[in-house]
């Protein structure tokens, strides 16, 4: 298939989806593609594929970046991705550990290291300077995606 027509959001426009959307159980799956496809069609805005979540999810999956993006390219639609997915990753979770890891990415907070929470806290502080309840990633990507789409923090 020469050109594949790849439906792919255009996040210069609206922000790709929830790190807590999922797809096959795994978190972060929806919104890594949403990433990929972009980043293949030049519509990725300032969102990155391949960045430190992704590359979690790609590290539990054991699957290359590059050997997903390669796949997004063809065209396929997030079922046919995600059984691409299951037929080639080097890890093969069961379902309670899907469960388990996705459960964790939702809640997983800045480490303890000072440079990991300075980084996060101003984050935090250039996006709002009210807000008392955003305490992990996923709760700074969705507030930063609402942010940056002319949501009021």
């Amino acid at each position: 298939m020469s050109n594949p027509e790849i439906k792919a959001l255009d996040l210069t426009q609206r922000p790709p989806r929830s790190p807590r959307c999922r797809l096959g159980g795994y978190a972060g799956l929806p919104r890594m593609l949403d990433k990929g496809r972009a980043t293949i069609i030049g519509k990725n805005g300032e969102y990155h594929f391949d960045c430190p979540l992704d590359q979690r999810i790609l590290g539990f999956l054991g699957i290359e970046a590059q050997a997903l993006k390669t796949e997004l390219a063809t065209g396929k639609g997030d079922g046919e991705i995600l059984d691409w997915i299951n037929a080639n990753a080097k890890n093969k979770p069961s379902e309670w550990e899907i469960e388990q890891w996705s459960s964790y990415l939702e809640r997983r907070g800045p480490s303890s290291d000072a440079e990991t929470l300075g980084f996060f806290v101003d984050m935090i502080g250039k996006i709002t300077k009210t807000r008392e309840d955003i305490h992990t990633w996923a709760d700074l990507l969705d507030l930063d995606d609402y942010v940056s789409y002319g949501g009021q923090a």
